[in-house]
C-alpha cells in the first residue's frame, strides 16, 4: 500500500476523489503559485514599483511556463518551503534577467503558497458545494415521497415509537442545509489573498503596499485581507471545522444506513452493495461503512489543524508544516464523503413491507407510550403508566397482544387502531414535508 490509502491505485475507487486530489497535486500547487507570482508582479507593474515591462514579460510567463515538480524537491529539503526554488527555476525560464530580476519582488513565500492554496480552495468548495446540493435534493425527494411512510424508530437501538421513513431522511439532511449557511459564511473569511512580506509589514513595497495588495485582490478575484494573516490560522481551522460537521452528518447517515440494512432488518435498499470472498449470500454496506470511516479519518485531522492554529510569532514554521500535513487527506476524505453521499442518497429505497414487519412485532409494544397517554385520559398518568407496563409484562408472558389486553381490562374504545403506525407518526410527516421544500430551493 502507498503512504496514503488516497493515492493508492488499488483504493482509489473505494477512497479516493480525483476531482477533489487533482486540485492538491504537484502541478497544482505549482500552477497556482505561478499564477500568484503573475498577478503580482501585473499589479506591481500597474502601481509603477517594477518597470510594466518587466511586469508584463512576468505575467506573460507565469501563464506559459511549465516547471518540474521533481526540480524543486532538493532544494526545497533545504529550505522548508519551494517557494526559492520555484522562484530559481521561473527566472530561469523566462530567460531575461533584466525582467526575471523582478519575480517575487517584496513577497516572502508564504505570501505566494498561502494565495495559491486560496485559489486551490476556492474550487474545492465550488465542487463540494455541488456534491452537498446533490445530496440535500435526493433526500428531499425521499423525505417528501416517504413522509407518510411509518417505521420503527430505534433509541438505544430498542424499538421507542413509530416514525417516519421521511422524516429520517429530514433529520439526515437538515444538517446539510446549516452547512450550506455555514459555507457561505465562511467563503468570504477564507478566499482572500496573503500579501504581507516576510515579517507582515509589507515594509519592502514602501507606500505602494497597501495599493498592490489591494490590486492583487482584485486581479485574482479574492479579497483583501488589509493586515497579515502568516500567524493567524484560524480561517484554515475553521473551513477543517466546516469538513468535519459535513463529514460527521454524512456518517450519521451512513450510521444509520449500515444499521438498517442488517439482516433481519432490512428496512432499505442501497444502490450498490458490497460481495464477500467466500460468503455467497453477503450484500454488505461498503458506501454506508466509507462514510463512517472517512468521518473519522477528518476527524483526526481536523485535530491537528486545530492545533495548528497556534503559530508563534509573526511566522511559525512547525505549525504551517502541520497544515501541509493535515489539509491535502483532510480534503480528500470530504470530498470523497460529499461524493459516495451523492451517490447513496440518490439511489436509497425503502422496504415498506419490511419497515411494517419491523414496526408490527405482534404485540403491539412500540405503541405502548401512545396507549398509556389515551389511557391517561381516564385516570392519573403515573397510575395510566403503571397499567400499561403491567399490560407489557403480561403481553411478553403471553404472547397477547396489548391491544388486546387493553380492549379486555379497559372496554370502550378503539385500541386497535390508536396502536398503528400511521396513527403516531405525530410531527414526523410535517417535518418531512418541511425540509423537502427548503431541500428544493437549495
Amino acid at each position: 500500500m502507498t503512504a496514503s490509502a488516497f493515492d493508492s491505485a488499488i483504493y482509489r475507487d473505494l477512497l479516493g476523489d480525483a476531482e477533489t486530489a487533482r486540485l492538491f497535486s504537484d502541478g497544482a500547487v505549482i500552477r497556482a503559485m505561478l499564477l500568484v507570482e503573475g498577478a503580482l508582479a501585473k499589479a506591481q507593474g500597474a502601481a509603477g514599483l517594477i518597470p510594466e515591462t518587466a511586469a508584463a514579460a512576468i505575467h506573460r510567463a507565469a501563464l506559459e511556463v511549465s516547471i518540474d515538480p521533481a526540480a524543486l524537491s532538493e532544494e526545497t529539503g533545504r529550505n522548508g518551503v519551494v517557494v526559492p526554488a520555484l522562484v530559481s527555476a521561473f527566472r530561469a525560464e523566462i530567460g531575461a534577467p533584466e525582467h526575471a530580476q523582478y519575480v517575487h519582488w517584496g513577497a516572502t513565500s508564504q505570501d505566494i503558497m498561502d494565495t495559491a492554496l486560496i485559489l486551490r480552495l476556492r474550487q474545492v468548495l465550488t465542487l463540494w458545494e455541488e456534491r452537498l446540493r446533490r445530496t440535500i435534493r435526493a433526500l428531499g425527494t425521499l423525505a417528501e415521497t416517504h413522509a407518510d411512510l411509518p417505521m420503527a424508530g430505534r433509541t438505544y437501538g430498542q424499538a421507542a415509537s413509530p416514525v417516519s421513513f421521511g422524516q429520517v431522511c429530514a433529520q439526515w439532511g437538515t444538517p446539510l442545509l446549516r452547512h450550506l449557511d455555514r459555507l457561505d459564511e465562511l467563503r468570504p473569511r477564507l478566499l482572500r489573498i496573503s500579501l504581507s512580506g516576510a515579517a507582515g509589514t509589507l515594509s519592502a513595497m514602501g507606500e505602494h503596499g497597501p495599493e498592490i495588495r489591494a490590486e492583487l485582490a482584485r486581479g485574482l478575484d479574492l479579497g483583501d485581507p488589509v493586515g497579515s494573516w502568516h500567524a493567524t490560522r484560524d480561517t484554515v481551522a475553521e473551513l477543517a471545522g466546516w469538513a468535519t460537521l459535513v463529514s460527521g452528518s454524512l456518517a450519521k447517515m451512513g450510521e444509520d444506513l449500515t444499521l438498517m440494512v442488517q439482516s433481519g432488518i432490512a428496512e432499505v435498499r442501497l444502490p450498490s452493495t458490497g460481495g464477500s470472498s467466500t460468503m455467497p449470500q453477503k450484500q454488505n454496506p461498503v458506501a454506508p461503512s466509507v462514510l463512517v470511516a472517512l468521518n473519522a479519518h477528518v476527524s483526526a485531522q481536523n485535530a491537528a489543524l486545530q492545533g495548528a492554529v497556534l503559530h508563534r510569532q509573526q511566522r511559525d514554521g512547525a505549525a504551517w508544516f502541520t497544515e501541509w500535513m493535515a489539509l491535502p487527506p483532510l480534503a480528500a476524505a470530504t470530498g470523497r464523503a460529499l461524493a459516495v453521499g451523492a451517490e447513496l442518497s440518490a439511489g436509497l429505497v425503502p422496504n415498506a413491507d419490511a419497515m411494517a414487519g419491523n414496526l408490527d412485532d405482534g404485540l403491539g409494544l412500540i405503541h405502548a407510550e401512545a396507549l398509556s397517554f389515551t389511557l391517561a385520559r381516564d385516570m392519573p398518568r403515573p397510575e395510566a403508566q403503571n397499567v400499561v407496563k403491567a399490560l407489557c409484562q403480561e403481553a411478553m408472558r403471553t404472547g397477547t397482544p396489548l391491544p388486546d389486553l387493553l380492549a379486555r381490562d379497559r372496554p370502550g374504545r378503539d385500541w386497535h387502531k390508536i396502536a398503528t403506525g400511521a396513527a403516531q407518526l405525530g410531527t414526523a410527516p410535517d417535518e418531512a414535508r418541511a425540509f423537502a421544500a427548503a431541500a428544493r430551493t437549495a
